[in-house]
């Protein structure tokens, strides 16, 4: 059995300070001690909001590694984290955004001896998108949950926003993370073991950050590596604009489905490995 729990390492962006509490007791209920995370702040954050959640992240007995203000560039969330998997030295790292609750088909340490007995030194998840019922972009109550708010799970990033849905959730402190944590160049999961990252994203005040988003890249006050950030921000915004403002859950591509935090979805190994093995970058066209 593994001695020591990975450090979980995080990027944190100005998220509602329940979030910010319902992600740090997720990851401790999994067995994990050690968390590393650094907040940054985009120019347009209230004074107000920062502090909060820095007393937000005090309360819950985290220290943040550091706090940055200013654009936030594509390359900005790679450095930060770099940083933080630095500061936090040798051993399995977690990797986890604010809005990403990983859900694993065995205790973390089993998880773990598990990679190391079969020579992998990355696991990977895959994005399991959550929802309202309605598919509307609501908010949620700290005392009813996530759970309750978001019970649908399906397949939104890659299905309709062709983004990239795997995830590099756990490595060794040598491996190298892509951007996003996408990928580790050089070393692939075990795709038999994919570990579902249930994905709180679409939640109130989305929208806003997504506008935010196209309109600093486009203009380049962001600074970005590829279109891709951007053209997924597009796609939703465009998606629920066609649908009264809301993500469109009847449609059969997105295979949602009620799925909870307390068990893993019904077939869920071989659906993972499916799309972990045949998901390849999307190939633009000039319609696009």
């Amino acid at each position: 059995m593994l001695s020591t729990p990975p450090a979980l390492i995080a990027v944190i962006g100005p998220v509602e300070p329940p979030l910010l509490t319902a992600w740090v007791r997720h990851y401790q209920r999994l067995g994990i001690e050690r968390i590393l995370i650094a907040f940054h702040f985009p120019d347009h954050v209230p004074d107000a909001r920062r502090h909060e959640l820095q007393a937000a992240s005090r309360e819950l007995g985290i220290i943040p590694t550091g706090t940055s203000t200013g654009p936030w560039h594509e390359h900005t969330n790679t450095q930060l984290r770099d940083a933080l998997r630095h500061k936090a030295g040798p051993g399995w790292h977690l990797l986890a955004d604010a809005d990403e609750f990983q859900q694993y088909p065995a205790p973390l340490p089993e998880v773990i001896t598990q990679a190391e007995r079969s020579g992998h030194r990355v696991v990977g998840g895959l994005m399991l998108d959550r929802v309202a019922a309605g598919g509307h972009l609501a908010g949620w109550s700290p005392e009813d949950g996530l759970d309750l708010a978001y019970p649908l799970g399906g397949h939104l990033t890659h299905r309709l926003l062709h983004g990239d849905p795997r995830k590099i959730v756990l490595a060794r402190h040598d491996v190298t993370v892509a951007s996003g944590n996408h990928r580790a160049p050089g070393h692939r999961p075990d795709t038999d073991r994919i570990c579902a990252v249930h994905h709180f994203k679409w939640r109130s005040g989305i929208l806003d950050d997504l506008r935010r988003r196209v309109h600093h890249f486009t203009s380049g006050t962001w600074q970005e590596q590829t279109p891709a950030v951007r053209d997924e921000a597009s796609r939703l915004l465009t998606h629920v604009g066609q649908h009264r403002g809301v993500i469109n859950t009847s449609d059969p591509r997105f295979a949602f489905r009620r799925v909870s935090l307390d068990r893993m979805p019904f077939s869920w190994p071989d659906e993972a490995r499916s799309i972990f093995t045949t998901w390849r970058p999307y190939a633009h066209t000039g319609q696009d």
